[in-house]
């Protein structure tokens, strides 16, 4: 069968910039960390002054892990053309893994840095524009919306992966003036404007602990979160259904979970369980006879959401240093 898919460029893509101390940069300097070619620019002149935006050609395969910092300013992603396998991580975590197609969008409102590595998966060349909104206007839409009470604790929402015709749209708008030789700068700037507003509309939230600028799990949030994992410990955790309660996108809910509890959602949720072990056998009398004994073990294992015996054991034997019969003795 003929293989379709974009052959990727043989040159060497040029290196990235050294890593910012901080973790964060701004949409001025976000290009240095870019693999693909830059296509347009605009960052300087009057058209460009509540917008950042940039055209990239992903000509580059990038199979390894690529540290990316966060930017202080929202920042939207769109792919405008061909396909690609996109995968994101924080902090060493999972890869999420995104199929990337035309209007495929990703949000980002700051937090700390990640890692991605992506491959083109069409012939088409794999394209997409990344545009930046300022701060202050971004401020002035969440005042429209919210009122000014509201809206220094508004934030946005980050997403990966989504959908919305309505950005598209204004992203080829976007794209189009990238492409003039003298973009307008009514034109830009009612883009700009357009697409804070819409911003607000759909993807902020109100009453939040945080200002837009900062990357936290509200306090209320994370202990909503916690408590139901606790009422919970017989289920396998969905991540997905976690990242839902807190209205972001799972790769931005595994980085603010872990960022607020010092570990994984996954990691959070085993120590709850061997917890709970420790308590069952610490309160369950060790049994007459050896194979009461084992069917105590296994009922334990299986309270705290471990079907296997043996898989249990392991990991209680890990983290205490002792099998669950000889830490129940040793009580």
């Amino acid at each position: 069968m003929p293989n379709n898919r974009r052959q990727p460029n043989r040159e060497s893509p040029k290196p990235a910039a050294p890593f910012p101390p901080s973790g964060t940069t701004s949409a001025e300097a976000f290009t240095r960390y870019t693999r693909g070619k830059l296509l347009r620019v605009g960052s300087t002149g009057e058209a460009w002054r509540s917008i950042k935006a940039y055209l990239v050609d992903h000509l580059h395969d990038q199979p390894r892990a690529l540290p990316t910092p966060a930017t202080s300013e929202p920042f939207l992603a769109c792919t405008l053309s061909g396909e690609a396998d996109f995968y994101e991580r924080e902090g060493g975590g999972p890869w999420l893994h995104h199929r990337l197609r035309r209007g495929s969008f990703f949000l980002t409102t700051g937090g700390g840095p990640y890692e991605c590595r992506y491959e083109s998966a069409s012939s088409a060349p794999w394209q997409s524009i990344c545009a930046f909104i300022s701060l202050p206007l971004m401020e002035r839409a969440l005042a429209e919306v919210f009122g000014p009470a509201e809206a220094p604790q508004a934030r946005l929402r980050d997403l990966s992966a989504f959908t919305d015709p309505f950005l598209l749209s204004m992203m080829d708008s976007l794209h189009g003036e990238l492409l003039a030789k003298k973009p307008s700068p009514l034109f830009v700037d009612g883009i700009a404007q357009a697409v804070a507003i819409h911003l607000a509309r759909h993807y902020a939230q109100p009453g939040g602990e945080h200002p837009l600028s900062s990357a936290a799990l509200p306090g209320y949030r994370l202990q909503q979160i916690t408590d139901w994992m606790a009422r919970h410990l017989a289920e396998d955790i969905d991540l997905e259904q976690l990242a839902a309660m807190s209205g972001l996108s799972k790769f931005h809910f595994h980085r603010l979970f872990k960022a607020a509890i010092g570990m994984s959602p996954r990691r959070y949720h085993a120590q709850l369980r061997l917890n709970e072990a420790r308590r069952l056998l610490r309160e369950r009398a060790p049994a007459a006879k050896p194979g009461d004994e084992q069917k105590s073990i296994l009922a334990v294992a299986l309270a705290v959401g471990y079907s296997n015996p043996s898989h249990f054991a392991r990991l209680f034997r890990r983290e205490t240093g002792l099998s669950p019969s000889e830490y129940r003795r040793s009580r």
